[in-house]
């Protein structure tokens, strides 16, 4: 079964492991999941910051 990756320097998806893997994120079990992974851990980034702000006025 084929792995995907987002390399975060190319901005593209790499199937396998073509790049090193300080520009990885990843593995994905498809290309579409893996060409959203920015923005995943984007909205987990937010929502974690969010969290972090509510625990800080609790």
């Amino acid at each position: 079964m084929a792995e995907f990756y987002f390399n975060t320097k190319t901005r593209e998806v790499e199937e396998g492991k073509p790049s090193s893997w300080t520009n990885r994120m990843g593995p994905y079990p498809t290309r579409d999941t893996a060409q959203k992974a920015l923005q995943q851990a984007d909205a987990r980034t937010e929502a974690w910051d969010e969290a972090d702000a509510e625990d800080e006025r609790a």
